[in-house]
């Protein structure tokens, strides 16, 4: 079981990353900031969130299209969160999985604009009729990630991480900084999929759920 679930990752990673890198480019220009945006999403992960996405998806029929552009949405959010991760005034790292970190492979201005153009493009990206045709359903997934990411969400729970660094605090504090910085993006992957099919409250509510215990 453990293999097939690797390989079925793995398959839908090599898919997606094509899918990705071609989307990404047709926002891009031949300049270093565009070079500092592609890099920093090029970081090797396995991309388990455009993974739940595809899997929750399926269980609602949401098509291929609609659910790669959330996908690409949420790994521009995921890419701009780690480039100001490994910042200085962060998390200071050098290294992203084995590759110089975005500010050592450019420099700390061009990491920070990186960041901040991924995040913007995330929302392109969902408000673009592109990705669902109901104007209502787009203003749902920007209103989601906005909280995804924000004071009560990934924003939140960064800021809970830098303050409890090196210090001795609780138990309901580390799960509240985990609820925050991880659990947030990973209900949004959940539970968008079921707002882009109209499902009920009661099955948007389990795969929010869900999401927030596999963040945890």
């Amino acid at each position: 079981m453990y293999n097939d679930i690797n390989t079925s990752i793995e398959k839908h990673r090599i898919k997606f990353n094509k899918y990705f890198r071609n989307l990404l480019l047709s926002y891009l220009s031949e300049n270093e900031l565009s070079k500092a945006m592609l890099y920093g999403t090029s970081n090797g992960g396995k991309r388990i969130r455009p993974y739940l996405i595809s899997t929750f998806s399926k269980i609602v029929n949401l098509p291929k299209n609609s659910y790669y552009r959330l996908s690409a949405a949420t790994e521009c959010i995921h890419s701009y969160s780690l480039i100001h991760d490994d910042l200085p005034c962060m998390d200071d790292d050098d290294y992203r999985r084995g590759k110089p970190s975005v500010h050592k492979k450019f420099n700390e201005a061009q990491a920070i604009l990186a960041g901040d153009s991924l995040h913007d493009i995330a929302f392109e990206i969902l408000s673009d009729n592109k990705t669902h045709k109901d104007a209502e359903v787009r203003i749902k997934l920007v209103k989601q990630l906005s909280l995804a990411v924000g004071l009560k969400g990934l924003a939140g729970g960064q800021s809970l991480d830098l303050k409890f660094e090196n210090k001795k605090t609780n138990k309901s504090n580390i799960l509240k900084m985990y609820n925050l910085k991880t659990g947030s993006l990973f209900y949004f992957c959940c539970m968008t999929p079921f707002i882009m099919t109209n499902q009920s409250t009661k099955n948007i509510n389990f795969a929010k759920r869900y999401g927030e215990n596999f963040g945890l």
